[in-house]
């Protein structure tokens, strides 16, 4: 349910709201406009007391969610969220490139890449410390160490970090690191993990799982927004289909699909998208064209000799150049890099 509050509604009038909903046995959550403000009533609709919400002075309407999903929903927040990570904003006009590698191997390897990426036009540096593997003999990570060796190619670059937390028990740690919390395609529905990070206050980047509908990707969303934390960025990695030519199948359709839905920002990742390196520049041209709000993709120093995905990893040469093709598309659609 949503509760719409009349344009000159004060701050003691959206508290005075609020708190009527939490005596209903609801949580109310706060979406300031320019002209309006919203709350939503978030909980067992068959608590709400809607004679009484409406009935309040300042309230102009009360309108129920039809979506399962309802703090992801447009009808919550009819305008695109904008975020606001260590002066990168996501969801605006200016595509946002997130660029790395896989794993974090050495010192020398991230913050030789982290430089590379960072001259080419890079904004934000990805890189894995805690590594989910299909099998458990390969190589998991360095851990903390890892951690650290992202923030100080931070230091070294001043591009923010977004890394991705496996277990409820690493959240807090990462968080320490970390500027962004990316939680992997097979997490997407480990519901505990979606509540730990929905509790922290730091942005959260939500991967598509392999088999996920929309819906389900907005649930997931959902569980992050239920418990407080609001600055949620999605993520289509690919699905898993028939075909054999590519690691997976990168769904471009629910891009534009998933912005009739939702006012959160959505990445492509182009790279597990495809598993293979020469697929990522022409599929990264696709998504801008079909309006993702930006690319995360893999760049090694050295793709021949990479612990894990060196397959679909760019070099930074190749990255580079795949910066220069991207301007005029993003031009093309109303974007810039």
């Amino acid at each position: 349910m949503i509760v719409v509050l009349k344009p000159e509604a004060a701050e003691k009038d959206i508290e005075f709201v609020s708190e009527k909903i939490r005596k209903m046995g609801l949580k109310p959550h706060v979406s300031k406009g320019e002209e309006r403000t919203i709350i939503g009533a978030i909980g067992d609709e068959a608590l709400i007391k809607e004679d009484q919400l409406r009935a309040l002075r300042i309230v102009e309407k009360v309108m129920p969610i039809l979506k399962p999903y309802k703090l992801v929903s447009r009808e919550f927040k009819p305008r695109d969220t904008l975020l606001n990570i260590g002066g990168v904003e996501i969801g605006g006009k200016k595509l946002v490139i997130i660029a790395g590698p896989c794993s974090v191997e050495s010192r020398e390897q991230i913050i030789l890449t982290a430089k590379e990426v960072k001259k080419a036009g890079a904004s934000m540096l990805r890189g894995g410390a805690f590594k989910p593997r299909t099998s458990p003999y390969t190589f998991q990570g360095l851990g903390e160490e890892g951690l650290k060796l992202l923030q100080e190619a931070k230091k070294e670059t001043g591009l923010p970090i977004v890394t991705e937390v496996m277990d409820t028990g690493d959240v807090s740690l990462i968080a320490k690191y970390a500027d962004v919390l990316q939680i992997g395609a097979r997490n997407m529905q480990n519901f505990q993990l979606l509540k730990a990070v929905g509790k922290v206050k730091k942005p959260v980047l939500l991967k598509r799982g392999m088999s996920a509908t929309l819906k389900e990707l907005l649930m997931s969303a959902e569980y992050i927004m239920s418990e407080g934390n609001h600055e949620v960025i999605l993520c289509e990695r690919g699905i898993r289909t028939f075909v054999e030519y590519s690691r997976n199948t990168l769904d471009l359709n629910i891009v534009p699909e998933i912005k009739k839905h939702t006012h959160l920002p959505i990445l492509v990742d182009p790279s597990h998208g495809t598993g293979k390196y020469d697929l990522v520049s022409p599929m990264s041209k696709a998504a801008v064209a079909c309006g993702a709000d930006g690319l995360i993709i893999e760049v090694h120093n050295n793709p021949e000799e990479a612990i894990s995905d060196g397959d679909q990893s760019l070099t930074p040469k190749n990255f580079a150049q795949l910066m220069k093709e991207l301007k005029p598309v993003a031009e093309a659609v109303g974007r810039k890099l």
